[in-house]
């Protein structure tokens, strides 16, 4: 008998390649409003000091294969360009859908970061170099460093796609390593990160779960409030689970319909239409397909 043939697919073309961005197309602007958040300015700064880190992600064009659409990279090229550089090195994926492909990729996240630090340093990088190239103070990166000291990798690994503030940890060390990963689990299913939120995991922990005594009661929580507390979080996960199905075929939906609005206004004899009889409709796509391209 004959072993079967493998049926694992190939993402991306075996070699990266070196593209001029001019040839490089975009399927989404670029505006004011994102280059001016945190994340556009941590990655200009990354840049600057250390240089392109991870390469954009393109896919050749259906009819000129000579020519390119970028699927992932719209800060990096962005940035790219304001520094006048002609020339980028990019992975050439061999699926062109690019709504498939940014659902899948995985992110840089809390601890993938945290990672990146630690083999940094070990590599001889000091922390005033990767405090510049990641456009944040000192501090911050020794936070960073010792981030996951004292969380259980059960714990790690559920979180490790994740993008979780530093406080939050501080809140699941606080934790036994089996509290940590029902916290964790919570946290996934909720969809829900914040530091708040973390908290009030803490506050409905029992006893017997944390790692320190309580110094005082919660404010205002008695035991039974607790317990109350505790069942209606299950209850509420269990209810999120439900209408978690139907979440992402509404936002497939959802984006389907922002792929089509931003066509029609692709169309200049459309928009000019728009523009004469029905203006109010005009303001509101261009709202829609703005606020898409910021997300």
């Amino acid at each position: 008998m004959t072993a079967p043939r493998s049926t694992v697919r190939i993402a991306f073309e075996q070699a990266s390649i070196r593209i001029p961005i001019a040839e490089i197309g975009l399927l989404r602007d670029m505006t004011p409003a994102i280059r001016k958040t945190i994340k556009y300015g941590q990655i200009a700064a990354s840049i600057a000091e250390v240089g392109l880190i991870e390469p954009p992600v393109v896919a050749r064009d259906g009819r000129n294969p000579n020519r390119y659409h970028l699927l992932d990279g719209y800060l990096r090229i962005d940035i790219l360009k304001a520094r006048e550089q002609q020339e980028v090195v990019c992975l050439v994926a061999l699926d062109d859908e690019a709504f498939t492909y940014n659902k899948r990729i995985s992110r840089l996240a809390t601890i993938q970061e945290h990672k990146m630090i630690l083999n940094a340093v070990r590599k001889g990088v000091s922390e005033e170099r990767l405090a510049r190239a990641l456009n944040v103070n000192i501090d911050s990166i020794r936070h960073k460093r010792t981030l996951t000291e004292g969380i259980c990798p059960e714990a790690i690994d559920l979180l490790k796609d994740r993008h979780i503030p530093i406080a939050t940890f501080v809140e699941l060390k606080r934790l036994k390593p089996v509290r940590q990963i029902e916290a964790a689990m919570a946290m996934n299913s909720m969809n829900k990160y914040s530091v708040s939120y973390a908290k009030s995991i803490v506050a409905a922990t029992r006893e017997d779960l944390l790692v320190a005594t309580r110094r005082r009661p919660a404010r205002g929580l008695t035991e039974t409030q607790i317990a109350i507390m505790e069942r209606e979080s299950a209850t509420l996960d269990r209810e999120f689970k439900i209408i978690e199905k139907d979440y992402g075929r509404d936002h497939l939906v959802l984006t389907l319909a922002v792929g089509y609005i931003r066509a029609l206004l692709g169309n200049a004899r459309v928009v000019r239409y728009l523009a004469q009889c029905h203006p109010m409709i005009l303001a509101e796509f261009q709202k829609i397909a703005q606020f898409q391209a910021a997300s």
